[in-house]
């Protein structure tokens, strides 16, 4: 026995004897018990931990955050995890130590405390075990302080930023407006100022104000940043400015208005004036000193053109290191071409891009005698501005492409137009041919905005669509400088006449008809029409967006030349008058969004009308007669109107020999098939509601409505959707799938278990389906495998064009698809709601390939 004693005074050997026996000692004793208790504790709390952090990232995915409680419990957790883990790493060499049954120890010193160590974590763990289930775990996060804005490398705005800064951070400083000609970089610099900002304010808002001021946009953009709950867009104005008054009340911010052009009243938006008590800032950008003393600043800061060094290095980041030493001659050229940009940023920009494709230096050698001979006729800074933006006009290929760009500058700033909107009014006023492709697409007519968008002068993007959330329409838009640029030309060379989105409550007086080709006076509050004008040379008129209800027939009179008539979205406008037929030579009419409720009998003597747009027009319930009054009609559309497609309508729409589109609605199944027995009638289609459709099973032909591009079910009650691609025309088929469909939207559907005739449309970008309580899957196994196994590859796997997918009140999905897809490159927007039997892991996976 005294081999397993270490060597200790008598006393002090007796006292620890007795002790590890009978008093505290005992931790040796209890020591191999006490591990394996804490071993197998430390593991249950592992897994608990692991339980909680799984639930914690499902709701962390939905855009919550955990709650304080459940951090500090994690934090624990793996602070004793670690403590045990180093603590079991001495373990043998301790329990070899032990002796005599376990009583005494080779060290009982170390032993003790090991033991009496080993007994304190053991009770930590259970204390952390002991703490009930969390019911809550995460909750709605505090709104981000900052959003960070995409912004790319700038160039001589560092001075400028801190100047910015210094004006907002003193106490003193209130609003700090940021003023300078158009294109010198003034949302640049707001940018970069929104970008520094970190903790110095509770929120801070960006809000784009555009020179058509609507309170209730601005009033949106900033309920929007502050993520309210409530649903508001529904409130009146006032309403809103509450809401917004008794947040920011309680807040310390910052409000971001880019692009003022005259006096906001921040009090009926409901945003609370800056003070120093408050500590609040404003920070403006604007084109005209006139508002910064409007708005009351208490600090300007104007925005000047860059220097020559600056510019010069701005201009050589555009062009590109490679163009530039492709041959000796070009940098000298470039800096010639530079100095004649007026240290403009946005001249830079454009023109340096523009030159970035010109390889010859024969091409930067025009580009020099072009500028020095337009930049001469234009005196005054902004004059010559816009004439160094015109180089990018003047360098378009002929005068065709030129006036299908000045077209542009008709719509209102910022607007958003759909490239198939705009090909349809190029086409009527003759810029391009009206041949089309077998999808009814006009390829020139694409080419040219390509061309435009090449050349800087249009910018592509993505209007939404107001039909659910079925997606986006592709969309160009002109950036406002240029299209100032663009009515500045107009003017003058195709006599452009333009007053969109200028709050008009009449016609003006100053209106040259007899000498404009073009007048544009969409998006204002026009109420009435008192004149009757002579225009022997007006093609196009734009009256659409305004608030019209009847139009004298005196008014049209006089337009023997006028080949596009926009009247769209004139949401009152209840009938056209009889001496519409005096527009012999009108080729476009647009009247969707009105309440015309019939065609009038007098529309026969539009004899070369070739496109007429009915959509969304609630009042009209037929179109008797339209196949012998209007015969020569390419264009129809009447989605979304009250005419439904029946046996009489198929009658009429067969009399249209040159109908190459047609967008319509459809409730009667049997209509449906005798549609797609007429092949010449279902190649128009480009748009199809199928709604209030009860059947067994309908059939869609591929071959048929081959140009197909949008379609949505509403409403219906169908047992299955087949797909067929069997054509008595056509033997040899390349591909038996919906080559053009783009965009699906299934609203209440009832009757289907699953959607898998979506695999036939492998171009799909956007797919919303809600509402349909009887879906269970969306691409179901078995008949995907059956699919795959008799048509081509690139059918097997769904999705991989994909840019939207949304999913709501779906109580009875399970799947999505079997197994996740390998990838979705294009996904962009996943959105999920009310699927509670959709599993967690499903739509992880699908916000993983929206996240990447």
């Amino acid at each position: 026995m005294g081999g397993c004693l270490s060597v200790l005074p008598w006393g002090q050997a007796v006292t620890q004897a007795c002790n590890s026996l009978f008093g505290d000692g005992n931790y040796i004793h209890m020591m191999k018990a006490n591990l394996e208790a804490l071993e197998a504790s430390m593991q249950t709390l592992r897994d608990r931990r692991d339980d909680l952090l799984t639930r914690v990232s499902i709701e962390e995915d939905k855009g919550l955050q955990r709650l304080a409680e459940v951090k500090r419990w994690l934090a624990r957790v793996e602070s004793i995890d670690s403590q045990v883990s180093d603590l079991l790493t001495t373990k043998p060499a301790e329990i070899n130590r032990l002796c005599l049954f376990g009583y005494f120890s080779e060290n009982c010193i170390s032993s003790y405390e090991y033991g009496k160590e080993v007994s304190k974590k053991l009770e930590k763990v259970k204390e952390l075990l002991s703490r009930e289930a969390f019911g809550e775990v995460a909750i709605k996060g505090r709104l981000p302080k900052v959003e960070q804005q995409p912004i790319q490398k700038t160039v001589g705005l560092d001075s400028m930023v801190g100047k910015a800064w210094d004006s907002i951070m003193k106490p003193e400083g209130r609003t700090l407006g940021i003023y300078g000609m158009g294109g010198v970089g003034k949302t640049t610099l707001l940018t970069r100022i929104n970008n520094k900002f970190k903790d110095e304010f509770d929120v801070v808002i960006w809000v784009v104000v555009s020179k058509d001021l609507q309170y209730d946009g601005i009033q949106d953009q900033i309920l929007r940043r502050l993520c309210v709950d409530k649903d508001w867009e529904k409130e009146t104005e006032k309403e809103k400015a509450s809401f917004i008054e008794n947040i920011l009340g309680r807040k310390k911010f910052v409000l971001l208005l880019d692009d003022l052009w005259s006096e906001v009243d921040l009090d009926k938006i409901g945003v609370p004036s800056p003070t120093q008590e408050n500590g609040s800032k404003i920070v403006f950008t604007t084109r005209s000193k006139e508002v910064c003393r409007d708005m009351r600043a208490d600090d300007e800061l104007k925005m000047d053109c860059l220097t020559r060094n600056e510019a010069w290095e701005l201009f050589q980041n555009a062009v590109g290191e490679v163009r530039l030493k492709g041959h000796p001659d070009i940098p000298t050229l470039a800096k010639q071409i530079c100095e004649k940009c007026y240290g403009l940023p946005l001249a830079l920009n454009v023109i340096g891009k523009a030159m970035s494709c010109k390889e010859d230096v024969h091409e930067w050698r025009d580009a020099i005698d072009v500028l020095k001979t337009s930049s001469d006729k234009f005196p005054g800074m902004e004059k010559k501005i816009l004439s160094i933006l015109k180089f990018s006009y003047d360098g378009l290929e002929d005068d065709k492409m030129k006036s299908c760009f000045l077209y542009c500058s008709l719509f209102p700033e910022d607007y958003e137009i759909t490239k198939e909107e705009l090909i349809e009014y190029w086409i009527s006023e003759g810029f391009i041919k009206g041949e089309r492709n077998e999808d009814g697409s006009n390829n020139k007519g694409h080419v040219i905005i390509g061309s435009l968008v090449r050349a800087h002068l249009l910018m592509e993007c993505e209007k939404e669509s107001t039909i659910f959330e079925s997606g986006f329409t592709r969309a160009v838009k002109m950036h406002d400088v240029l299209r100032e640029m663009a009515i500045w030309i107009g003017k003058e060379e195709e006599k452009q006449c333009v007053k969109s989105g200028v709050k008009l409550s009449f016609i003006p007086d100053d209106i040259n008809w007899s000498v404009s080709r073009r007048i544009s006076l969409r998006s204002n509050q026009i109420k009435k029409i008192s004149c009757s004008p002579k225009c022997p040379n007006l093609s196009t008129l734009f009256l659409g967006d305004n608030m019209l209800k009847v139009i004298p027939g005196e008014f049209f009179q006089f337009m023997p030349s006028l080949v596009v008539l926009d009247l769209s979205r004139n949401l009152i406008l209840l009938e056209l008058p009889e001496e519409i037929c005096s527009l012999i030579s009108l080729q476009y009419l647009n009247l969707s969004r009105t309440r015309i409720s019939s065609l009038p009998v007098v529309l026969k003597g539009l004899s070369k009308l070739i496109s007429l747009d009915l959509e969304y027009c609630p009042g009209l319930k037929s179109i008797d007669g339209i196949g012998t009054i209007l015969p020569t009609l390419q264009v129809l559309k009447l989605f979304g109107s009250h005419v439904d497609i029946d046996a009489r309508s198929i009658e009429e729409l067969q009399i249209l020999e040159h109908l190459k589109i047609f967008t319509g609605n459809v409730k009667d199944a049997l209509i449906l098939e005798s549609i797609q027995r007429m092949e010449r009638l279902a190649s128009c289609v480009q748009c199809l509601l199928i709604y209030k459709m009860s059947a067994e099973v309908v059939t869609l032909n591929t071959v048929a409505m081959g140009g197909l591009r949008e379609l949505y079910i509403n409403y219906s009650k169908i047992s299955e959707i087949k797909i067929d691609w069997k054509s008595k025309e056509k033997e040899d088929l390349p591909s038996p799938c919906f080559k053009h469909l783009s965009s699906i939207a299934i609203l209440a559907l009832k009757g289907s278990k699953e959607l898998s005739w979506l695999l036939f449309a492998p171009n799909l970008k956007h797919l919303h389906v809600e509402d349909s309580e009887s879906i269970e899957e969306i691409i179901n196994k078995e008949k995907g495998m059956s699919i795959s196994n008799v048509h081509p590859p690139d059918m097997m796997v769904p999705f991989q064009k994909l840019q939207l997918l949304s999913l709501k009140e779906l109580g009875k999905l399970k799947r999505i698809c079997s197994s996740p897809p390998p990838a979705l490159p294009s996904l962009k927007k996943f959105d999920v709601e009310l699927c509670p039997m959709l599993p967690k892991a499903a739509i992880r996976e699908f916000q993983r390939h929206e996240q990447e």
